[in-house]
């Protein structure tokens, strides 16, 4: 469950988006500017996705059976309800930290950018199933690596792991829907939502706005986040416009 109930989610929960009519009052970008401003198919996204996920099922399998807590009967004992909850807001920070300061980094070093991190701006205008395309080294770097080191710091068991995992891959689906739905409670709660991202998506706003998938904790501490206003577009639509100083 914990290797591939997230790949499950974010198929299901990436595909809900796909197949929703084209919703234009709701489109953070217009269906036009969608087909002109991103350089890579369909079909090549799908593909990378599916690389990288192939990737993390691997690490994840690893890693839970080097890390299994059952006991002489094949039994992991859970702890509390609480303890999980701290082990998950736990694993939440660390995945937050790691992905903010390796994401900056691969945007500050012209290597990584021109040659791995570029890779995940092809599109332009992003949209639920692309959230997930990145370079494979990216894939590994960031959401892999940073997976795992958010499991083992969290210490939670790998049916902690499976909550964690698919609201973190919900979360970020949602990041990069390119919509901005009336009543998305995701929308609601976290201030880190597809709009904040999307910013990060447009010229101007590629040195800003780094965080994800959770909160906008880093951005604000050290001075990469770009305040938005949402604009009703004339021809329909909304736009994220950021507010500069």
């Amino acid at each position: 469950m914990g290797t591939f109930a997230p790949i499950v989610v974010y198929w299901l929960y990436a595909g809900f988006y796909q197949l929703l009519p084209t919703l234009d009052n709701y489109r953070l970008h217009t269906k036009k500017e969608e087909e002109l401003k991103n350089s890579v198919p369909l079909s090549s996204v799908v593909k990378g996705v599916l690389l990288q996920q192939l990737v993390q099922a691997t690490v994840a399998q690893a890693l839970f059976l080097l890390t299994s807590k059952a006991n002489a009967s094949g039994i992991t004992i859970q702890p509390s309800i609480p303890v999980q909850i701290v082990q998950i807001a736990v694993a939440m920070f660390v995945m937050d930290t790691w992905q903010y300061f390796v994401h900056r980094y691969m945007h500050q070093n012209k290597f990584l950018y021109r040659h791995v991190h570029s890779q995940h701006h092809r599109l332009v205008v992003p949209y639920a199933i692309g959230a997930l395309y990145n370079h494979p080294l990216e894939g590994l770097l960031l959401d892999t690596l940073g997976g795992a080191i958010s499991f083992l710091v969290s210490g939670m068991t790998a049916r902690t792991a499976v909550i964690f995992f698919c609201f973190a891959v919900v979360k970020t689906v949602d990041d990069h829907c390119g919509l901005w739905l009336p009543g998305n409670i995701l929308h609601i709660i976290f201030q880190n939502n597809s709009a904040y991202h999307d910013i990060h998506h447009q010229l101007q706003g590629l040195k800003y706005n780094y965080s994800q998938p959770f909160f906008p904790i880093w951005d604000k501490l050290l001075g990469t986040y770009m305040p938005y206003n949402l604009v009703k577009r004339p021809e329909g639509g909304l736009e994220a416009r950021p507010v500069k100083d």
